[in-house]
Formats: structure tokens, sequence, C-alpha cells
């Protein structure tokens, strides 16, 4: 994993700030080292390792990591982080009705939106795609199906009587949320109270540098605002307490075809991309992975039913940004309070 501004210390406290590559993109971690008895150097090789360690298990863009090898129809002996993710994402299938389902890969695949470079796919083959996906077909325990010497193929995660095309799983919906969890429980064990980590979302508790609660902009959902921070809808001053705040959005990727605008997020029950005026959701959860799986599911069931969502007790907060015309509303809940970054 290569590395760059491997870290700064801000002059006369313990704060410090590690940056590097990860998963495609970058990550920042900032965090108050003091009483942990460990130094920058030694915390970026702790998280570099961490970072490389959910690489080569569950990654969909590194060959050799054990979910491509297990995709490609290899008998693999799966790491714990692979099996951990695995059960998370079965409990959070059933948690959300099936609308956030690691096992819809070859839907994203055959919209372009997944490993492959896909083409406008035909009816006819949505609805094949469609009978070979989804987790609905898997076993819930990936532990409970490892052979004696603890190994597996795809074909043992299928259910008797659910087909044979072999499954096959891709976890951009909630890697990434993990991923800052899996970071941010290691700077616990330190004694780290005051942190960001930053792997794509985020995860923060405590108080910044200057004292006060961590404070995130929410950018703007519109077309062609591709620079994270350029151009905000609001901002919002996280709680102390840990969470998981996490933005998923319609605005980024997606491709035009007659006219019509086609979204990334693909509804796993249909197979076709989601058609409503939710633009952007903006999760607040008592952890990343969580935030991460339900900004995805705001996103494919759209404004209206997840307004309902967030306000029936499930204790998380949300900032829904939908569209008007030609503008953007925003709908927050009761404890999500969204400030005009002018002010």
């Amino acid at each position: 994993m290569a590395s760059f501004a491997i870290f700064s210390c801000a002059p006369h406290t313990n704060w410090c700030t590690i940056t590097g590559f990860a998963q495609g993109g970058t990550y920042t971690v900032k965090a108050d080292l003091t009483g942990t008895g460990i130094n920058p150097k030694e915390l970026k090789d702790s998280i570099d390792a961490i970072l490389t360690r959910i690489d080569k298990s569950v990654s969909g863009y590194n060959k050799g990591s054990f979910l491509c090898r297990l995709n490609n129809g290899e008998r693999i002996r799966p790491d714990s982080i692979l099996i951990d993710l695995y059960q998370k994402s079965y409990i959070i299938f059933c948690k959300t009705d099936g609308y956030v389902d690691v096992a819809s890969a070859p839907l994203y695949d055959i919209w372009g939106f997944g490993f492959k470079s896909g083409e406008f796919p035909s009816d006819e083959t949505v609805s094949r795609t469609l009978a070979c996906s989804g987790m609905g077909r898997l076993v819930p325990d990936m532990k409970a199906v490892l052979a004696p010497d603890g190994t597996l193929e795809a074909s043992d995660l299928l259910l008797p009587d659910k087909g044979t095309t072999m499954p096959k799983l891709n976890f951009n919906a909630v890697a990434q949320g993990y991923s800052s969890d899996m970071v941010a429980n290691y700077l616990k064990t330190l004694g780290i109270r005051d942190m960001m980590v930053d792997i794509g979302e985020i995860f923060c508790q405590g108080q910044n540098p200057s004292g006060n609660n961590w404070t995130l902009g929410i950018d703007r959902p519109t077309d062609g605002n591709n620079t994270p921070g350029a151009d905000l809808q609001g901002i919002f001053h996280a709680p102390s307490t840990p969470c998981g705040i996490v933005t998923s959005g319609n605005y980024r990727k997606f491709y035009i075809r007659d006219g019509k605008k086609y979204a990334h997020t693909v509804d796993p029950k249909t197979g076709y991309p989601v058609s409503h005026q939710l633009l952007s959701a903006t999760i607040v959860a008592s952890d990343s992975f969580t935030a991460d799986a339900l900004a995805t599911y705001c996103m494919v069931i759209g404004p209206e039913a997840s307004r309902d969502f967030v306000l029936s007790g499930t204790g998380i907060e949300a900032c829904l940004i939908s569209a008007e015309g030609d503008s953007t509303i925003s709908w927050c809940s009761p404890g999500f309070q969204l400030e005009n970054p002018s002010e």
C-alpha cells in the first residue's frame, strides 16, 4: 500500500493527522494520542496493516482477494474479515427487507456499475440475472458451511433448491463503513477517545483539536458537484458520542440514455436502477457499517419511505436531500440539525 504525507502533529499537542491510500481513494485519521504511548509512525503502520488486510479479504478489485477468488469459483479458506462482513451483511439484508443485498453483484455488472463494464441490458437479461442474484438464495451463516479444513467454495453458500448458478458477492455498499469501524475499534483499544476516521465513510467520537464536536459538510447533490466540500448543502455538528456518518447519493455515478438518467443505485428486487427524487441520504448511526448500509437502503426506497423508516424508532438520524424542480430541498430528522454553510 503506497502512502503519502505520512503524518503530521500539531505543535504542543498530542493530536495527529495520518493520511494514506486505501480502497481506490485516500483516508484520513485524526486522533488525540494523549496517554497512549504510541508514536504517529507506529500508528500509521498499524492502520495501513488493517486496511491491507481488508483489501486482501473483501476487495472486488484486488484479483487475489478472498472475495474475488470466491466469486471466480475457487475453493478458499476465508479469513475472519470475510466471514464477519458476510454475517453482518446478511443481518442487514434481513433488516432492510432485502433492499441492501451484497449478493446482487450481477445486477450491478449488467448495468455497468459493478466490477465489469456492462451494456444497457434488455428486460430479458435483467429478468434472467435477477433470478440468480440475491442473499435470499444463500445460507445466513458462512461459518456453518465451512469444510472441516476451514475452506469453502461458492456452491457451499447456496441453499437447497435455489438453483445452480453460483452466487457473486459485492460489498461496495458496506465495505468502507466497515473499514472505518475496524480502524476506529483499533484506536479505541489504544485508549483513544477523541478521533475522526474517514475512509470514504466517517466514524467520529469525542471532540476535535479545538475542543468542539466534529463538524462535517454535507455536499449539495447536484450533477457536476464532483469535488467534496466545494458546494455544500449544509453543515452538521456531530454528537460527541461514537457514531458513523455516511452519505450515499445518485448524483456522481450515472449515465444518460435516450434522454433518461440511470442512477448507479440498483433496486435488488426489480433489477433496475431506482427512479425517484431522492438525490442523497446522510445517515447518523452508532457505527459506520450500519450508517453505510442504511444510507444505501434509503437511496433504494426513496424519500417518502426513507422518512417513515427514520422516524420509526430505528435510533438513527438522517438528512434526505431531494430534487424539487431545478432546486434541492432538505428534510432532516429531529436530531439532525443542518446549519446553513454561509452562517
